[in-house]
């Protein structure tokens, strides 16, 4: 039973990011990707009307994905993740550490690597902008008293947020770390058999193009068949990476055998109605618009993500200015992009496509790649794999642009990569604001942007005003366009407190730490109480057995009273007379008490016939007190609360070590001032260009509907799509008559279910019935046929399968056969039932009759010729050929002459199938 729901990036949706997608199999609960939308969206500032209106107060767009996450976090088995960037993980490090989500994730090492670089950059751009944590400190607590009985417990951390402010959900820097720690890593190919409550499930990742390790996920189940999830393809061979493997190469072989023919497909259909220009037109007008813009002396603006598209781009341009040896400074803005680079060149083995250690690095040629390495290997550095690959010499890193203006003048001509693609906040959005007003600059989109941004804005804009067969999605490069008239953009910035906000911001952190160290002294003066109770109680047990039992009361009542004073002189002296003073006296003798025969709280005046608070009291009656002491093998006094103490003491200095240690790490990084949160709206003149060139590395849709019909599922799911694309993806399917029609598209919080429920139950094979079987091997396992009868003992509470002796027609009664039979004629004897279990691929017959020495050759659709009549352009003796063709129904015709040939064939046939055959 199969029940699927997606949270986010639905089928029919006019939003299609983030995508999160719950799969239930049998019991089993996984979680397809955990992607996070954009936080900060907004209308369109070209919409006037959307702008002049005065918002209304309502919730943000992603609220109910957010909710409906938090509250099936916890619930997960399984997380399944397929490419590095914010639309597939950005919000696993949240749910992570305030969701509960703590099942087994599962992905490729790059995705874990950037990943956590996206997620990172993400992060500390909205961080730096935006009010992520909600104030706490500042709302009213009520007072509490502390009892003396609560010190010991240690205190309570209070529980993390599992919302921040407005409703985004950003982790911090160490929580995004810890996340992504946790991830279990995985190569191409390999599968791995879950445990635990997943036992029984196997999942493979293979390679899906688009992004460095992006995944596609095949999951196993015995009971539920083979599950396909694939979103986001690329067939596309590019500069850094290899296409799908679900594209199957003309002359290759085709694509993985044990990826075909799944019985349930999950599959995107975003772009699904798209004709994608050429590779080499693409290339060609990014080129060109960045050449003719550099050399009339004016820059570039290139929105880009952190982690997986900016690659494909950063090994274009290395190329194009190695080649044409241009002296522009390539500027990359991004806190993360020296990280990254970092982390890719340690992972060159999941590069593919053209790039390799001598074609891209430092400079284009072999004879300068061997004369860095010489010159590396006499410096003496221990460089990895990758170490001449990946290092643009062109390539300058600022983490911000007030540190780009330092180095580089806005009149000089230069090309800007700036995080991120959306240009919702961050470098992108600022660098906007002044770039857009000076003319002939250009703005360069690779990507669309995700929906309510200021990228798809723009990208709306360009595209409307292209001719309607210039569209970016007619497969053609349309034309830059001219920007005029103003614009107003909120800008968000994180300013330094100054005046009266900075002294009222001083006086609440003084009293809230004021209020803190009341708190702490409080608890202290009570713990101390308490081991003052503790020690008394220690030396009233150990008294010296030798003192007079007939000693009176009063002599008793002096002796405790001078103790008292001579404790309280004492503690008063160490703590300058703070809790034990004689203002305190009231206090000490209500909770304590030093009466020997009798210890707790005596103080009260009580009756002999009644007891006063409601408590019943204790009378002293026969006084007996066996006095021990207690001393170790060396006659010495053992002191249970010196050492009690000597504990608590080294946990203290650990605690204040651990405190001095982060306190001298914050010291050495600069102090960041007391801030606050601004929006201005700025008024923008436009004068810069625009122009659109599909870089995303997507599938379009002439590949989608190549992939899918050969792929050919059993059943098939379509997210991540409007419903444009769905419907086309579903129209093309249904054209095919070999495709199934089993195809949904459910909506954001839709459930449907796939398959029926299944009711099994145990049973037990006899010794009898184990002995007579024979077993098949088939892929990973041994098939029987078995025929027997069900009983149920009384000493067993699983039923027995046993052989049904009257059931064959070989054992019937003597007289019955000798009915049946005639004269002259034999008895008639009952065939064994024969069921062969597989399913026949032709290409892998093929190569086991190549392997065997028969030469096999495809002709058509399903038919496969086997002999001399394979060979082509010879009339070989047609005596020794035999044709094997598919049908239908899993049925296979094998049509030829009584040959060696034949007999080969067929053998080899039944090889590739489990043969089940009952006794």
């Amino acid at each position: 039973m199969i029940t699927f729901t997606p949270l986010a990036g639905a089928a029919c949706s006019s939003s299609t990011t983030p995508l999160a997608y719950v799969l239930q199999v049998d019991d089993v609960r996984i979680l397809l990707d955990c992607g996070s939308p954009d936080w900060v969206q907004e209308p369109s500032p070209f919409n006037e009307d959307a702008m002049t209106e005065d918002p209304q107060p309502q919730s943000p767009p992603w609220q109910e994905y957010c909710e409906s996450l938090k509250k099936i976090a916890p619930t997960i088995d399984l997380v399944l993740l397929s490419h590095g960037d914010l639309a597939h993980c950005g919000l696993f490090p949240w749910a992570y550490s305030r969701w509960g989500l703590k099942a087994p994730v599962y992905t490729t090492l790059p995705v874990q690597a950037m990943g956590r670089i996206a997620v990172m950059e993400d992060v500390e751009g909205v961080r730096a902008e935006f009010e992520v944590e909600l104030d706490e400190s500042l709302e009213p607590e009520s007072e509490t008293t502390i009892e003396p009985t609560d010190v010991e417990d240690q205190p309570q951390e209070k529980p993390l947020p599992t919302t921040g402010a407005n409703g985004v959900c950003v982790a911090t820097l160490i929580e995004v770390q810890d996340a992504f720690s946790s991830i279990n890593t995985l190569r191409y190919s390999q599968p791995i058999h879950l445990q635990g409550k997943c036992q029984g499930l196997t999942i493979t990742p293979f390679n899906a193009g688009h992004s460095l390790g992006g995944t596609i996920w095949k999951i196993r189940s015995p009971s539920s068949g083979t599950i396909l999830y694939a979103v986001n393809l690329n067939h596309m061979r590019e500069r850094h990476l290899d296409g799908t493997v679900l594209m199957m190469r003309p002359g290759g072989g085709g694509g993985f055998e044990s990826l075909v023919r799944p019985d349930l497909l999950i599959t995107d259909a975003e772009r699904a109605a798209v004709i994608t220009s050429r590779r080499k037109d693409r290339d060609a007008a990014l080129i060109d618009t960045i050449t003719a813009t550099l050399t009339s002396r004016n820059s570039l603006l290139l929105p880009c993500d952190s982690s997986t598209r900016i690659l494909e781009l950063l090994v274009l341009l290395d190329q194009h200015w190695n080649y044409s040896r241009l002296n522009f400074p390539i500027c990359l803005l991004s806190k993360t992009g020296r990280e990254m680079l970092t982390h890719v060149r340690s992972m060159m083995e999941w590069l593919g496509g053209t790039i390799n250690k001598e074609d891209v690095g430092e400079d284009g040629n072999k004879r300068s790649q061997h004369a860095n390495k010489r010159r590396r290997d006499d410096e003496g550095e221990d460089e990895a794999l990758g170490a001449f690959a990946l290092r643009f010499k062109h390539l300058e890193f600022f983490p911000n642009p007030q540190a780009l203006l330092e180095r580089h003048s806005s009149k000089d001509p230069k090309l800007i990569i700036a995080i991120p693609a959306s240009l919702s906040h961050g470098p992108s959005r600022q660098l906007f604001a002044d770039f857009a007003t000076v003319p002939d600059n250009v703005v360069l989109l690779t990507s669309r942007g995700a929906e309510g941004t200021l990228g798809r804005a723009l990208f709306n804009k360009w595209n409307d005003s292209q001719r309607a067969d210039d569209k970016w999605d007619k497969g053609k490069i349309g034309r830059n366009v001219m920007m005029d008239g103003a614009i107003r953009l909120k800008m968000y910035h994180k300013v330094p407190l100054q005046g009266t906000e900075l002294e009222e911001y001083i006086a609440r952190e003084r009293a809230a730490k004021e209020k803190e160290v009341a708190q702490q002294a409080a608890m202290a003066r009570n713990q101390r109480m308490l081991e003052a109770d503790e020690d008394d109680s220690d030396s009233d047990s150990d008294t010296d057995s030798d003192a007079s039992d007939d000693e009176s009361d009063d002599d008793l009542d002096m002796e405790v009273d001078g103790t008292e004073r001579k404790r309280r002189k004492r503690k008063g002296d160490k703590e300058d007379g703070g809790d034990w003073a004689d203002g305190d006296e009231g206090l000490t003798k209500q909770l304590l008490s030093f009466d020997i025969h009798l210890k707790g709280k005596v103080s009260k005046s009580t009756s002999f016939f009644k007891s006063v608070g409601g408590q019943t009291q204790r009378f002293r009656m026969f006084p007996y007190v066996d006095k021990k002491r207690r001393v170790d093998e060396y006659g010495e006094t053992i002191d249970v609360g010196m050492w009690l103490r000597k504990g608590k003491a080294l946990e203290e200095e650990a605690e204040q070590k651990d405190k001095k240690e982060q306190a001298d790490d914050d010291d050495e990084k600069i102090a960041e001032p007391p801030s606050k949160y601004v929006t201005m709206e700025v008024e923008v003149q436009l004068a810069c260009r625009l122009l659109f060139i599909d870089m995303e590395g997507l599938n379009d849709g002439r590949a989608v509907k190549t992939i899918v019909p050969q792929v050919n599922p059993r059943r098939m799911i379509v997210v991540h799509a409007s419903e444009p694309a769905t419907q086309a993806l579903i129209d093309s399917c249904g054209s095919i008559k070999s495709m199934t029609k089993d195809i949904h598209a459910p909506a954001k919080g839709e459930s449907i279910q796939i398959g029926q429920q299944i009711n099994n139950f145990s049973i037990s094979i006899s010794d009898e019935l184990l002995a007579s079987l024979r077993m098949s091997r088939f892929e990973d396992n041994e098939i029987g046929y078995v025929r027997g009868r069900i009983v149920a003992h009384a000493n067993s509470t699983i039923p027995i399968l046993e052989p049904a002796s009257s059931a064959f027609p070989s054992q019937a009664p003597a007289k019955q056969i000798l009915r049946q039979r005639k004269l002259g004629a034999r008895s008639q004897v009952a065939l064994p039932h024969s069921t062969m279990i597989g399913e026949l691929k032709l290409t892998a017959l093929k190569s086991r009759l190549a392997s065997v020495g028969v030469q096999a050759e495809l002709v058509g659709e399903g038919v496969l010729i086997c002999g001399a009549g394979a060979k082509q352009g010879s009339l070989g003796d047609w005596t020794e050929t035999v044709a094997v063709r598919k049908v239908a129904r899993g049925k296979v015709e094998l049509e030829g002459n009584v040959s060696d040939v034949y007999y080969t064939v067929r053998k080899e046939i039944y090889n590739l199938h489990a043969l089940v055959a009952a006794a």
